[in-house]
């Protein structure tokens, strides 16, 4: 029995088979294989909206289930998502998301902050990578169940999410990196590559002085180098910005 394995069987004692459409992988896993820090990347789909009950349940048993992400940890960091088929098919932006959890997260979800449903921008790069990924744990094919995403939803998504990553730029450092390599890259080639493909693509575009930081950021992600920012921290921000701008560059074209 594996991690997934655990995950998908705590969706179905909380929701029913009968109340879930379908079960996908994503992220790390379909995109070039987990890496050391990788989460494991599930998306539900159900047939009818939570309860507040059944959001408690998936909080109680992830908490269980997902790993903090320290090194050498036996568990990985979960993030499961969950949507109802009928708030995503036909698409409309911004979505309702259902449920999330992910352990960005655990210190609310340990003061009893069960996350309630909501609007999600950032469903359109998930429902994405989760076609593209094409990886059913349980249930029909990904496009026998969710709509394509327009390709300008996808570019607002990505675009409305910087603002809270780069508020996270000194607490969550590696990913916040590589997070805005991969929307550098996805604006610009229209693909969404794994998080190491998508630094290596930004790196070849970076000036000197701004690669330092990334190729940290892409050395702690695939178990090459302990994390530690101390000795590059005047070159974070500036990194950052620059990559932002050429974003707004893409973007506004």
């Amino acid at each position: 029995m594996t991690q997934t394995d655990d995950v998908v069987r705590l969706v179905r004692d909380v929701f029913g088979d009968a109340d879930i459409v379908g079960v996908y992988l994503h992220g790390s896993a379909v995109l070039g294989g987990l890496r050391p820090h990788s989460d494991i990347d599930v998306f539900v789909v159900a047939r009818r909206r939570t309860t507040a009950g059944q959001r408690q349940a998936l909080t109680d048993g992830l908490l269980g289930l997902s790993g903090g992400g320290a090194p050498g940890e036996p568990l990985r960091p979960v993030e499961l998502t969950v949507v109802v088929q009928d708030d995503i098919r036909p698409w409309t932006y911004p979505p309702r998301g259902e449920f999330q959890y992910g352990e960005w997260l655990r210190e609310a979800y340990l003061r009893g902050r069960t996350p309630e449903p909501a609007p999600s921008p950032d469903l359109a790069l998930l429902v994405t990578m989760v076609l593209r990924g094409r990886s059913a744990l349980r249930g029909p094919a990904p496009d026998q169940v969710l709509d394509p995403v327009p390709s300008a939803d996808v570019t607002r998504a990505m675009l409305a999410g910087v603002p809270e990553l780069l508020a996270e730029l000194d607490t969550d450092t590696r990913n916040v990196l590589l997070t805005l390599a991969r929307i550098w890259t996805t604006l610009a080639t229209g693909d969404i590559k794994s998080k190491d493909a998508a630094a290596d693509w930004v790196l070849d575009r970076l000036p000197a002085e701004h690669r330092p930081v990334l190729i940290r950021a892409r050395a702690v992600y695939l178990g090459a180098a302990e994390e530690r920012w101390d000795d590059l921290l005047p070159q974070i921000k500036p990194h950052a910005q620059f990559v932002v701008r050429e974003m707004e560059r893409l973007a506004a074209h």
